[in-house]
């Protein structure tokens, strides 16, 4: 499997990121700033590095790349900000990025940037966002992560509804944010309203039944099956 390591100080950013890397069959790192990162990437080997520009802990997320590549990193590198200034994009191009991606991640144009994964050797010039999704149109790619979705989305709602089960709401407001991210990244936004909504129930400490199981409509899951054959399983 290909593993991943995702830098971001915001969960909410690494999660978006996390969340189509996974279905896409990468296992999957996060580093909230330069200090865990720099662990993992020495522990864990990672096959791909997405870093937001800025990282807590290092002068910039360019920086740390050099870091990561000077430390012994054979990663691919992909930087995600929101408006990449000239002076970022020198940085990203003289850390050997493959892309700049804007913030929030577009799916299409990630697995498009993954595409390089297998090319010889770090790329050296960076890729614009535009030049990237005109040079590697494939429509198969987006077809290939809805199949992916569609296969994922039982057990995605299942850790949802086991957390709210059991009283964790903690755990629901994680499950709930990683399907609501990749919902609305792929056009699924009414899945993600109501996801977005039972996180924030749950971060108040509300674990809201009711939203729920009108998730389950939406997904087309049977609750009251699925518990009950967790119950059985169980």
């Amino acid at each position: 499997m290909l593993t991943a390591l995702v830098i971001d100080a915001s969960p909410a950013a690494r999660q978006s990121v996390t969340g189509l890397l996974e279905l896409a069959g990468w296992g999957v790192h996060e580093a909230g700033d330069a200090e865990d990162a720099r662990w993992l990437s020495t522990a864990t080997s990672p096959d791909l590095v997405v870093t937001a520009a800025t990282v807590p802990g290092a002068e910039s997320g360019a920086t740390l790349l050099r870091e990561l590549r000077d430390a012994g990193s054979t990663a691919r590198f992909l930087v995600v900000t929101a408006e990449p200034t000239d002076e970022q994009r020198a940085a990203v191009t003289a850390a050997g990025a493959l892309a700049c991606l804007a913030a929030p991640v577009d799916a299409h144009l990630l697995l498009d940037a993954l595409a390089a994964r297998t090319a010889p050797a770090p790329a050296v010039e960076l890729v614009d966002v535009e030049d990237l999704h005109d040079a590697d149109q494939d429509a198969d790619l987006m077809d290939r992560l809805q199949g992916m979705y569609d296969d994922a989305l039982p057990a995605r709602f299942t850790a949802i509804d086991r957390s709210v089960r059991s009283g964790d709401p903690r755990a629901v407001a994680d499950a709930a944010h990683t399907l609501a991210g990749t919902s609305g990244q792929l056009g699924h936004p009414e899945v993600a309203s109501v996801c977005q909504a039972i996180a924030a129930d749950a971060r108040r400490g509300i674990l809201a039944h009711g939203l729920v199981s009108r998730l389950a409509g939406l997904t087309g899951v049977d609750r009251r099956g699925a518990a009950r054959r967790r119950h059985a399983a169980g």
